[in-house]
C-alpha cells in the first residue's frame, strides 16, 4: 500500500507539466537532512526543519533595505512601520507558495518554469532572473564595501574589491555540508539581531507613537513622498530570487514522497519560514524605529544613507558604540546575503537551462557583474554613486519581481500540477491579489522614480 501511495503521488507531481523532471533541485545535497519519525514528537520534527526560513529571511533585510528602512523613520517618523508589516505579510504568504511548490511538485521555481512554458518564455525569464540576481549581488557588494569603509576606513573601491574574496568562503562553507551553512547564516542573524535590540536600547524610542505606527493610516497614500517611500519598503522586501531559492533549499529534508508525509513537511516547513519571516521583520522595523528615534523631528530628518546615518548616530545618541554596532550589523547583513545569493544563482542557472557549472565559477561570473559597477561608480563617483547604484539596484528588482510571482501564483493555484495540495479558493484569490497589487505598486514607483513631474506633490 505504501508503494502504491508513492507511485501515485509520484505521477501526480508530474501531472500538468509539459516536460519531464529531470534531476533534483541541488542535488548535490537533496535529501541530506534527515527528519526523524512522526512518533519522535513535534519539537524534534520542528528542528529538523529549522534552517530554510533563516536563509530566506536574509534576502528581507539585506542592505538593499537599510536605505529605505533609515528614510522612512527619519522623515516620517513611526508612520511607515505598518508597510513593513504588511510587505511582511505579503513576503509569508509569498514564501509559503514557494516552499509548498518545491514539496509537492519536486521542482523548484525554476525548474517550474522550464517545465511549463515555451522554450523563448523560459529562457527570457531567465536572463530575467539572472539580471534581478546581479543586481541583489551589487546591493551586497556595495553594502559589504561600506561596511568595511565605516569599520576600518578602507577606501570603498578596496572594500569592493575585497568583497570578491568572499567565494573562497562561499566554497568552504559548501563542503561542511547544508547544515553548517544554515547554522551560519543563522548566527550572522542573530548577530544582527543583537545589534538592533541594542540600538533600539539606547535610542529610546517613543513607545506608543511607536506602537501606533503598526496600524496603517491614511497619511500614507494621501502624502506622495511617504507613498513613495513605502513602496520602496515594499520593493526592498519582497525579493524575486528568495522564491525560487525556498522552494529548492526545502528538498533539502528528506521527507516521504506520499501525501501525508507531503503534509507534514508544509506543515513544518511554512512555521519554519514564518518564525524567520516575523524575526525578519523585527529587524526592518527596528532600522526604521532607530531612525526615527534619532532623527525624525530633528534637523537631520533628510538621512536617507547609510553613510550618513553611521556618522550622526554616536554624536545624537552620545554614545561611541552606536555607529560601531550598526556598521557591524550591516557588514553581518551584507555577508549573510553573499551565502544565499549563491546558492540562488546556482538554483536558478540549473533550473532554468539545466546548465551546470561548478559553484566556485558561477560565483565568479556573478560577482564579475556587479564588482564592475560598482568599482567605476565608486571610482569616478565615491560614497555618493555607491548610494545611488545601491537604489538602482533595488529598482532593478522590482522590474523582475512581478516575473517570479505571477509563475508561483499561476502554478500553485492549478489542480494539475498540485492535486490535493492546489492553492483554496481563498489562498488562490489572495495570492493573485498580492500579484497584481505589487505589479501595480512596482509600476507607480517606477513612474515617480523616473518622471516625478507626473506625480503632483513629490
Amino acid at each position: 500500500m505504501a508503494e502504491a501511495n508513492v507511485m501515485s503521488s509520484s505521477l501526480q507531481s508530474e501531472q500538468g507539466w509539459k516536460r519531464p523532471s529531470l534531476i533534483p533541485s541541488l542535488s548535490e545535497v537533496h535529501a541530506t537532512v534527515l527528519i526523524p519519525h512522526k512518533s519522535k514528537g513535534f519539537w524534534r520534527t520542528l528542528l529538523a526543519y529549522l534552517g530554510p526560513g533563516l536563509m530566506v529571511a536574509v534576502g528581507y533585510m539585506d542592505p538593499g533595505n537599510w536605505a529605505t528602512d533609515l528614510a522612512g523613520g527619519a522623515k516620517f517618523g513611526y508612520l511607515l512601520i505598518s508597510v513593513i508589516l504588511i510587505s511582511n505579510f505579503m513576503a509569508i504568504i509569498l514564501q509559503h507558495l514557494a516552499l509548498k511548490l518545491g514539496i509537492v511538485t519536486g521542482r523548484d521555481l525554476a525548474q517550474a518554469c522550464r517545465d511549463h512554458y515555451a522554450r523563448p518564455v523560459a529562457l527570457a525569464l531567465w536572463i530575467l532572473c539572472e539580471i534581478a540576481i546581479a543586481a541583489c549581488d551589487l546591493a551586497e557588494v556595495i553594502g559589504s564595501a561600506i561596511a568595511l569603509n565605516l569599520l576600518f576606513g578602507l577606501p570603498l573601491i578596496i572594500g569592493v574589491i575585497l568583497t570578491a574574496l568572499d567565494v573562497l568562503i562561499v566554497l568552504l562553507l559548501q563542503n561542511k555540508g547544508f547544515r553548517f551553512i544554515e547554522a551560519l547564516v543563522g548566527a550572522l542573524i542573530l548577530t544582527i539581531g543583537l545589534c538592533f535590540a541594542y540600538e533600539i536600547a539606547i535610542s529610546h524610542p517613543a513607545m506608543l507613537p511607536m506602537l501606533a505606527g503598526l496600524i496603517p493610516r491614511p497619511e500614507i497614500v494621501t502624502n506622495p513622498s511617504a507613498l513613495y517611500v513605502s513602496i520602496g519598503i515594499l520593493r526592498a522586501t519582497v525579493v524575486p530570487h528568495n522564491l525560487y531559492l525556498h522552494s529548492s533549499i526545502v528538498q533539502t529534508r528528506a521527507f516521504g514522497k506520499h501525501d501525508e508525509e507531503r503534509a507534514r513537511a508544509i506543515k513544518f516547513a511554512t512555521i519554519d519560514s514564518t518564525v524567520a519571516l516575523l524575526f525578519a521583520f523585527f529587524i526592518n522595523a527596528a532600522i526604521l524605529i532607530v531612525s526615527a528615534a534619532t532623527f525624525y523631528g530633528t534637523k537631520n530628518t533628510d538621512v536617507a544613507d547609510i553613510g550618513q546615518a553611521y556618522q550622526l548616530l554616536s554624536p545624537v545618541l552620545g554614545l561611541p558604540l552606536a555607529s560601531t554596532i550598526f556598521a557591524i550589523a550591516l557588514l553581518a547583513s551584507g555577508q549573510n546575503s553573499t551565502l544565499t545569493g549563491t546558492l540562488a544563482g546556482q538554483i536558478v542557472m540549473e533550473g532554468f537551462v539545466n546548465m551546470r557549472v561548478k559553484p566556485w565559477f558561477r560565483r565568479m561570473i556573478t560577482r564579475g557583474i556587479a564588482i564592475i559597477p560598482a568599482i567605476i561608480v565608486t571610482y569616478v563617483y565615491g560614497e555618493k554613486g555607491a548610494g545611488q547604484l545601491l537604489i538602482l539596484s533595488q529598482v532593478i528588482l522590482s522590474l523582475q519581481l512581478s516575473f517570479a510571482v505571477f509563475p508561483l501564483v499561476q502554478f500553485t493555484s492549478e489542480k494539475a500540477k498540485m492535486g490535493r495540495f492546489v492553492n483554496p479558493g481563498w489562498l488562490k484569490y489572495l495570492g493573485w491579489l498580492i500579484a497584481f497589487a505589487i505589479a501595480l505598486l512596482n509600476g507607480y514607483l517606477l513612474l515617480m522614480t523616473f518622471f516625478p513631474q507626473l506625480v503632483p506633490g513629490l
